[in-house]
């Protein structure tokens, strides 16, 4: 229930930041403005709640709609949400449906899709010209779904990491070992040892380090800084 809660808040958040900022730049999605992300993020929504409604073993075809008028981006991104929350909220967790990664399950995306609106939220925010944090037990779990879902998707063309990570939350309980494995591949487990690298930090910091909104000398990184470089820009977030 916490990650629908977190949908669903830091949702609502979004869309009354986004009412004043809709011409904004974002600037850590490339050239996108406010009315693009909400465009995007609206998008998701449709297509995550209708995998959660087929509940398919594979991801079914969903046609898009057409994009809405900036005058009219707002209320389709609500629209949007307001059917995510629903959807998600009258599942059962453990009701099966496709996912890219992970489990198979309604509780793995909802998670999902908290974090991925946990995260534009705070973009549109920033874009708006404020300056926010995320709660500290939320990030930390943000940071296990980043290690856990997204660190296994290299960009293509990234080198090998080429060392460990320890990634240490000072604020709330949180520790992690990322270890190179075959290839690009890397484990991920949730203990304190030593790494070739370390990064230490609030939990917001460092969730958003991970997710390249802020830079890593935010936090405190003792070790091979260079293994640390290549981790943080191995993930494959477009």
């Amino acid at each position: 229930m916490r990650h629908l809660a977190a949908l669903d808040t830091h949702g609502s958040r979004l869309a009354s930041v986004a009412a004043s900022a809709l011409d904004a730049p974002v600037r850590a999605c490339g050239a996108w403005r406010v009315a693009d992300l909400l465009w995007h993020l609206g998008e998701v929504y449709r297509f995550w709640s209708a995998v959660a409604v087929s509940g398919m073993v594979n991801p079914p075809a969903v046609e898009r709609e057409p994009r809405p008028s900036d005058t009219d981006m707002l209320t389709w991104f609500t629209n949007g949400l307001r059917a995510m929350v629903n959807v998600l909220g009258s599942a059962p967790a453990d009701r099966r449906c496709w996912t890219w990664a992970g489990e198979k399950d309604i509780a793995w995306l909802t998670r999902r899709m908290a974090h991925e609106t946990v995260v534009h939220s705070w973009d549109v925010a920033w874009a708006a010209g404020h300056r926010t944090e995320i709660d500290a037990d939320l990030a930390s779990d943000g940071i296990d779904e980043f290690l856990h879902v997204m660190t296994p998707l290299a960009r293509e063309g990234q080198p090998v990491v080429g060392g460990s990570v320890h990634v240490h939350c000072t604020d709330v309980q949180g520790e992690w070992l990322a270890v190179p494995a075959d290839g690009m591949a890397m484990t991920v487990t949730r203990e304190h040892a030593k790494g070739s690298v370390a990064l230490r930090g609030r939990a917001s910091d460092l969730y958003l380090v991970l997710w390249r909104r802020l830079p890593v000398d935010i936090v405190e990184v003792f070790g091979d800084a260079s293994v640390a470089d290549r981790f943080l820009s191995r993930a494959d977030l477009d």
